[in-house]
């Protein structure tokens, strides 16, 4: 499975794990809630959905208020809604435990960010910690390719490369903010009452805000 699909996969999961959606739900909730996924398609969205039910991870239900006789008569297709399983779910906390080094690049951090309300504490710090030493090694090897070309570049290539530094810059004080909040002890849902929620939402309870606590 390719870096970008593994995040598709991951993302899919963690929505579903908030409450089951039909594809063009899922496929908003990626466009507007992660906008890493912008790109993404429903060629993209739809084989990593049937890839997910084949894994056992998933599980296609007919929507209530679809009508599946009448269906072939109106030309219509019946609504298909995604459920993660309890396998399903045991794998995305397995996902949301690892917090390696794929988990601090662009893409893969926004994805993971995303989830954090659902991520313990410990693996929080690790993937902040991570993403902000990722980040200062780029800061200093593009201080470095500055200093040695800073001469050789035009003005609109030299305030290029200085934009760029700057929102390297910006995002690691902005994760040495949230690391320093971390720190400080962020206030978190206890375990059982995370867990009342999702049971809440699997009876078609009102899925929470995710957020970043």
């Amino acid at each position: 499975m390719s870096k970008r699909s593994g995040i598709l996969e991951f993302a899919i999961l963690g929505l579903l794990r908030e409450a089951p959606m039909h594809g063009y739900e899922l496929r908003k909730r990626l466009n507007t809630s992660l906008g890493v996924f912008r790109a993404f398609s429903y060629g993209s969205l739809y084989p990593c959905l049937k890839t997910l039910v084949a894994q056992g991870w998933l599980i296609e239900e007919t929507a209530p208020d679809s009508e599946p006789l009448a269906t072939p008569l109106a030309g219509r297709r019946a609504k298909i809604v995604y459920r993660l399983t309890a396998a399903g779910k045991e794998h995305f906390e397995e996902l949301l435990a690892h917090s390696g080094p794929d988990a601090w690049e662009d893409e893969h951090f926004a994805a993971r960010f995303a989830f954090f309300g659902q991520t313990s504490k410990d693996v929080r710090m690790r993937v902040l910690e991570g993403r902000r030493s990722r980040l200062e090694e780029r800061l200093e090897k593009m201080r470095a390719s500055l200093a040695r070309t800073r001469e050789r570049l035009d003005d609109y290539t030299l305030e290029l490369q200085r934009h760029g530094m700057e929102s390297v810059e910006r995002e690691v004080r902005w994760l040495n903010e949230l690391i320093e909040t971390e720190r400080a002890g962020r206030v978190e849902r206890p375990a059982a009452e995370r867990d009342d929620n999702d049971n809440n939402q699997g009876h078609g309870g009102r899925p929470e805000n995710r957020g970043t606590a």
